[in-house]
């Protein structure tokens, strides 16, 4: 069958394209129009926090504005935003915002502590928090010599500028452990005052646990006493055993220990230690009191200063001798004798010792210097353990 050709006209005509799609009733609806405005807007917000959280945490790791190191004091019950604001008042961080949502971000809103802080130069939020955490807080400190009686102690407390408060419990002499104590500021004159009798407790207790056998001391609050005698005798820690042994032989064999600091406490009692008294009379030592060790032979009835570790130890373990005398030689130290004789020849060496000093201080004229200072009263009864 032959086709009849269409016409250069009807070949060029294109089809007709088909009808597009009618659009989904469920995309005009409001519903699906508000749940995608939603989600969008939700998408945009995750954004913006991500991006804020980054910028945060950039903000809160990075370098602070100080310059130089600043000391700044936290008050006690400051919370996180009276915190924030005392930071950024005192230029240690530059966002009071950003330190407190970072803080709170990593939980630790209700973990900073109080006190006085030493921010280092360009410390950033996360290094001021870390300090606020862990209470890296400025340290101070207090020293109290071996032998200070209590009453120097609790003097030594009252004038110290940073400790607070008044002192309402005093400690009976030789309760107190002579240490270096360390404190933050805002502690107490009597906190301080009760770590000290503490350690001293469980110190006491632990040397006491472990006292060699057969010492002349009973209880524990006995060998503090001697402990205390022992302290003023010598500052030398290599004779503070030879020395306890003196005094552990002397009481073994009920001989008066005739120390002369007990003598001295006997008069002035805590006061004793707080000017030079070093020079005793003949009619010092005819003195009576408890604590005249010249008189009675046993231990006082209580310490005459705060002893030391070392002194306690050294009675708790003294040298095994028969020494029962010692003096002065001179040189800081002493010399030891266990008999009376050796003990007169120490005594005459010293005296010579003495006289020297006193000639070289007067210019050379060792008479004149002798009626100026006297020389100590001869030994009573047997004979003292010292002569200072």
């Amino acid at each position: 069958m032959r086709v009849k050709p269409k016409s250069p006209r009807e070949a060029i005509q294109p089809d007709r394209a088909p009808e597009p799609p009618q659009r989904s009733r469920h995309a005009r609806n409001p519903i699906v129009i508000l749940i995608n405005l939603v989600l969008s807007s939700a998408v945009i917000l995750i954004l913006a926090i991500g991006a804020g959280i980054y910028w945060g945490k950039q903000e809160f790791d990075a370098a602070g504005p100080l310059t130089e190191d600043k000391t700044v004091i936290i008050s006690s019950g400051q919370g996180l935003g009276g915190i924030a604001d005392i930071l950024e008042r005192n230029g240690v961080i530059t966002d009071g915002l950003v330190f407190n949502l970072g803080v709170r971000a990593y939980k630790n809103a209700a973990r900073l502590k109080a006190g006085e802080y030493e921010f280092k130069a360009g410390s950033s939020m996360r290094d001021v928090m870390t300090d606020l955490v862990e209470g890296k807080a400025v340290v101070y400190s207090v020293t109290i010599p071996e032998g200070w009686s209590t009453a120097q102690v609790i003097r030594r407390l009252r004038e110290n500028e940073i400790l607070t408060g008044e002192i309402t419990d005093i400690p009976p002499e030789g309760a107190l452990l002579p240490e270096t104590y360390t404190f933050t500021r805002g502690a107490s004159r009597q906190q301080i005052l009760n770590q000290m009798q503490a350690a001293q407790t469980k110190l006491l207790a632990e040397i006491w646990a472990r006292r060699v056998e057969g010492l002349p001391v009973q209880t524990p609050e006995e060998l503090v006493i001697l402990a205390s005698i022992v302290e003023k005798e010598t500052a030398r820690a290599d004779e503070r055993p030879r020395v306890a042994g003196v005094f552990v032989n002397r009481l073994n064999k009920s001989m008066p220990l005739q120390s002369d600091p007990t003598i001295l406490y006997g008069l002035y009692g805590g006061d004793a230690w707080t000017t030079d008294r070093s020079a005793i009379t003949r009619a010092d030592l005819d003195k009576k009191t408890e604590y005249n060790t010249y008189q009675i032979r046993a231990l006082p009835p209580g310490p005459i200063g705060n002893p030391g570790r070392a002194a306690m130890e050294a009675v708790s373990n003294p040298s095994r001798t028969k020494d029962l005398y010692f003096v002065a030689d001179g040189t800081g130290g002493h010399v030891f004798a266990e008999t009376y004789e050796q003990h007169q020849a120490n005594v005459r060496k010293w005296r010579e010792i003495e006289r020297a000093r006193r000639a070289q201080q007067a210019g050379g004229n060792g008479a004149a210097a002798s009626e100026a200072a006297p020389e100590a009263p001869a030994p009573q009864e047997a004979a003292p353990a010292t002569q200072n």
